[in-house]
């Protein structure tokens, strides 16, 4: 038997959400909601800030990678959730699983780190605005996006290469509605010691440092609004601020629930739970608490329409 691919296992088979038939269909209208509502968000939210010119700045060329990031990772994730909401049998192959493993963990790597460096931006603009554009250039915004993509990709990878080491002999039936870590351990009949310590060091790595980075941002934020003799301006910077960070509470609190903790403490039912909060719901909201509740946008949005009547 090839090196590759020492497992008996060829396919698994995902337990989904609920197996209470009942549920099934009420989730699965639920959950196209959220798809659509998602991929029409995240979508025009990347349309709308290419086609203005005024929101073409570090602030938006962050929410628009950020737009990217949420549509890509739902859309890994979501679609084979709703296939097993109406089908009677959801069968992965080995291939698939990895493959979907790979990208899942590349993308939600790649959005712990562009929070970061959104919230950085947000550092800068408030309390240095005289150097902001000196600061935030157009190459250091390139260099941070590619850095963040980079670091997805590397923690994918090495998370999915020691996944392959894995042996999977007798039972394929993943308690989870993907393919993740967790549940893949859960059901290995080798050794996954090395992959519990790999993912507790760069779940570690991924989440605390970007947090750092997000929670000295926002403090540095707040001494500089509280420095501002404006009532005014106080609350125009703190709108700014509070919704970034309250999704950001919502996604990195999900996440360290379900990985910052043993295998063997690991909850099955409260993993899914969670899972549903940063796979499917925080992306739906991500436009709606970054975006369209911003006065640029609206007024972008009100453009585009003017322009398109006018033409009509």
């Amino acid at each position: 038997m090839e090196e590759r691919n020492i497992s008996m296992v060829t396919e698994f088979i995902l337990s989904g959400l609920t197996d209470q038939s009942e549920l099934q269909l009420p989730l699965f209208l639920l959950f196209l909601g959220i798809y659509l509502f998602t991929v029409l968000g995240n979508l025009g939210m990347i349309i709308l800030i290419l086609l203005s010119s005024h929101l073409h700045t570090p602030m938006y060329f962050f929410l628009s990678s950020l737009s990217f990031i949420d549509l890509c990772y739902s859309t890994v994730i979501t679609p084979k959730m709703l296939v097993s909401l109406v089908g009677k049998k959801n069968v992965i192959s080995y291939e698939e699983c990895m493959t979907q493993l790979y990208f899942f963990l590349a993308f939600v790597i790649s959005e712990c780190h562009m929070l970061a460096a959104m919230a950085y931006d947000r550092y800068v603009a408030i309390c240095n605005p005289l150097l902001y554009n000196v600061t935030m250039s157009y190459q250091v915004c390139s260099w941070m996006v590619g850095g963040v993509y980079g670091m997805g990709i590397i923690g994918a990878a090495v998370h999915t290469f020691c996944m392959l080491r894995v042996v999977f002999c007798k039972a394929n039936i993943i308690n989870q509605y993907f393919c993740d870590l967790f549940p893949l351990m859960e059901i290995a009949c080798s050794s996954t010691f090395v992959n519990e310590v790999v993912l507790l060091c760069l779940s570690a790595f991924n989440i605390f440092i970007p947090t750092l980075i997000i929670l000295g941002s926002y403090i540095f934020i707040i001494v500089s609004i509280l420095h501002i003799k404006s009532t005014e301006g106080r609350f125009k910077a703190f709108s700014t601020c509070s919704s970034h960070f309250s999704a950001v509470a919502v996604f990195f609190g999900s996440l360290a629930f379900v990985y910052l903790q043993p295998l063997s403490v690991s909850s099955k039912d409260k993993g899914k739970v969670s899972s549903v909060f940063y796979t499917t719901v925080v992306p739906m909201l991500n436009p709606m608490i970054y975006s369209l509740r911003n006065k640029d946008v609206k007024l972008a949005l009100s453009k585009l329409f003017q322009k398109k009547k006018f033409h009509m």
